[in-house]
């Protein structure tokens, strides 16, 4: 009865060890793959706007970076 009792708390405890530490290893890799996703892919902010239209040779005022940037948020 009391090896039974040991085998039980060694079998949850193993169980318990493997998901912390496969949320660990996950939390990790997660957080790698959103970086890299970033790195990639940064957010358009608004001086990337600004840049933008200096590059068309155009200069814009702040109402058609604000009209842009929410052309941008609702496109998501």
């Amino acid at each position: 009865m009391f090896l039974v009792s040991i085998a039980w708390w060694g079998l949850t405890l193993a169980l318990l060890g493997a998901l912390i530490v496969g949320a660990i290893v996950g939390f990790f890799l997660s957080r790698k793959a959103f970086q890299k996703y970033l790195e990639k892919n940064p957010p358009i902010n608004k001086k990337m706007i600004r840049v933008m239209f200096q590059q068309m040779g155009r200069t814009p005022s702040e109402k058609q970076i604000r009209q842009v940037m929410q052309a941008m948020q609702q496109a998501k």
